[in-house]
């Protein structure tokens, strides 16, 4: 088994020669590289390894600079003293990532993992669906909204919703029978506490239910018109700049 190492911490470096002899008997080292130019020299001119432990920040920059030079297909585990840089890793042949100082049992994790998933069947590996899954984002969307009535408080649970709206700075939710309820957050506010798949905002004024649009109609300067299931005064229009993104959410 053929593994790179691309490291500019000289004990980092050493750290993964001394867990990779420990753990992966028979494994061959074919280089340590530091820098992001040498690596690329280095892939471009040598047989693609069986696995790369790969630093982010190297001395000449970041590493996914390799990636925009250099195809690779082989699996790469990641290391740095950061984590902000997780999304990025894993958009890339990332099948994990290894924070330092690097721990033997979370050395040995990423090692089964790799074993595990590649090892098993090289042949029909498809990275990008490997990547997807180990990194999709979890988003906990707002089930509910606390909602004032008179000098009490009640609750609006969020698929009651068919239409939020912000009107004289105020913002609005409607649910199906029209009733309207006011909401103590802004619409920007709102819109990041939604499941995209459910609501989209179709203007700066109005964010819609998808389960609330009944047709949809050309409208003037290349807008839409949305008839939905809840009545309210308003036009509910698609703005011109919005139009082609809301039709590939309804078409999703």
């Amino acid at each position: 088994m053929r593994i790179l190492i691309i490291e500019d911490e000289h004990f980092a470096a050493k750290r993964l020669e001394t867990l990779i002899h420990a753990h992966l008997h028979g494994a061959d080292i074919v280089n340590v590289i530091d820098t992001v130019e040498e690596s690329i020299v280095w892939l471009e001119s040598h047989i693609e390894p069986n696995l790369i432990f790969m630093d982010i920040q190297l001395a000449d920059g970041l590493s996914f600079q390799i990636f925009e030079r250099v195809k690779l297909k082989c699996p790469i585990i990641f290391t740095t003293a950061y984590d902000e840089y997780a999304l990025d890793a894993f958009k890339v042949n990332s099948i994990d990532y290894l924070l330092k100082p690097i721990e033997e049992a979370s050395f040995k994790t990423s090692l089964d993992q790799y074993q595990n998933i590649y090892e098993s069947n090289t042949s029909s590996v498809d990275w990008k669906y490997i990547t997807k899954d180990i990194f999709t984002e979890k988003h906990n969307y707002k089930q509910r909204f606390l909602i004032k009535s008179g000098n009490a408080y009640t609750y609006l649970n969020t698929s009651e919703l068919k239409l939020l709206y912000s009107e004289d700075g105020i913002s609005f939710g409607l649910n199906i029978a029209g009733q309207r309820f006011i909401i103590d957050k802004t619409l920007d506010n709102i819109e990041k506490c939604l499941d995209p798949t459910n609501f989209y905002r179709v203007s700066r004024k109005y964010i819609v239910a998808l389960d609330s649009i009944q047709k949809i109609h050309p409208y003037l300067n290349s807008r839409l018109k949305l008839e939905l299931s809840t009545s309210q005064e308003d036009d509910i229009i698609v703005s011109r700049d919005k139009v082609k993104a809301f039709k590939a959410w309804i078409d999703s």
